[in-house]
């Protein structure tokens, strides 16, 4: 019956370090480009894009996100699976950024 609690302690200790090792990674949309352009994640990471245009954009990656960041706002995704991920703006085609996942 002991090991019960430790277990449970375990599985607390462990769900918080899954939690505090995800990381926020800050993309500028500014002058209808991404910066930075590139930029490196792990799975479980939130890319957040700050729309500082004063007109909306989106970062679409196909089959994997669609992110509408309307003028002056932010939106974001949570990174799932590794590779690299491309992305680019629906309205702006020539805008295109990067996301490098790796574990």
């Amino acid at each position: 019956m002991s090991a019960l609690p430790k277990l449970c302690l375990a599985a607390g200790l462990s769900l918080t370090g899954t939690a505090a090792s995800a990381a926020t990674i800050e993309v500028t949309i500014e002058k209808l480009e991404f910066r930075p352009a590139m930029v490196t994640a792990r799975p479980g990471d939130t890319i957040v894009w700050r729309n500082k245009d004063v007109m909306d954009h989106t970062a679409t990656s196909k089959g994997s996100f669609d992110v509408v960041i309307p003028a002056g706002k932010s939106g974001s995704t949570v990174i799932k699976g590794d590779g690299v991920a491309e992305y680019y703006c629906r309205y702006h085609p020539n805008m295109k950024g990067q996301i490098e996942v790796s574990n």
